[in-house]
């Protein structure tokens, strides 16, 4: 069995997000960089899937250069090998085109990635994977087991959850919890450095859209404290000012 998961390599949630050329573009400068935290999953369950099936795992991002720490770091994880193509993931539809193309090349039976990347949060990627490979698509996934080639999945739906069989190959989007982050060892660390990090260039640029601008979220207004016994004036504030009654 083969498995291909996918992962972003996005700004940590704690970094300062800055732009630059009148804000068309993002500053990666002093910018810390982690796996997308849903793709964290998807690779806890490919590597879970490896322990007991005997698949290979590997590894495929779609980024420059400085994603390679990212990526070594999946690698340390128990990935068996990886492919990084050397291009900025400019839009979903690029990033599939790159991912079915990869997919074209070699058969996997299942195509892993997170529902979404916690940068844009599209959560557009997998549907137009499986769309480019003729396959079934299906997100969020929160557990998967497989029976030979029957792949038996929970996902949710809105107001609960839904179980579901389909057979491989699958394009799958994960969440928690399908499995538990895996944190590498020392050991792990160590191998990552000797496992193949294939580089590749781009099939085709179908960049389909392109960044207008930028905006950070407006900054917080003052806070303004009432005491408890001026019930009237809140109400008042509520109405005039914050206009939510």
């Amino acid at each position: 069995m083969k498995i291909l998961v996918c992962v972003t390599s996005v700004p940590d949630t704690t970094t300062k997000i800055t732009f630059t050329d009148n804000n068309t573009k993002f500053n990666k400068a002093g910018v810390q960089f982690i796996t997308g935290p849903y793709d964290d999953y998807a690779l806890a369950r490919a590597v879970e899937l490896k322990e007991k099936l005997g698949a290979s795992v590997t590894v495929f991002n779609v980024g420059e250069a400085d994603a390679e720490p990212v990526i070594r770091k999946c690698l340390a994880i128990g990935a068996d090998d990886a492919i990084r193509v050397n291009a900025e993931p400019t839009d979903a539809y690029f990033v599939a085109e790159q991912i079915a193309a990869a997919a074209k090349e070699t058969q996997y039976d299942l195509i892993l990635m997170g529902r979404e990347s916690i940068d844009y949060n599209g959560g557009q990627v997998h549907g137009i994977v499986g769309e480019m490979l003729g396959i079934p698509s299906i997100s969020p996934v929160m557990r998967l087991d497989l029976e030979g080639t029957t792949a038996k999945m929970t996902r949710e739906i809105e107001g609960g959850k839904e179980d579901i069989e389909a057979q491989l190959p699958l394009v799958l989007g994960c969440q928690e919890p399908i499995a538990e982050w895996k944190i590498p060892n020392m050991r792990g660390i160590m191998t990552a450095r000797t496992k193949p990090l294939k580089v590749v260039q781009p099939a085709g640029n179908d960049s389909l859209t392109a960044v207008a601008s930028y905006e950070l979220p407006a900054p917080r207004g003052a806070v303004k404290m009432i005491p408890a016994d001026e019930a009237e004036k809140l109400i008042q504030l509520l109405r005039t000012e914050a206009k939510v009654i």
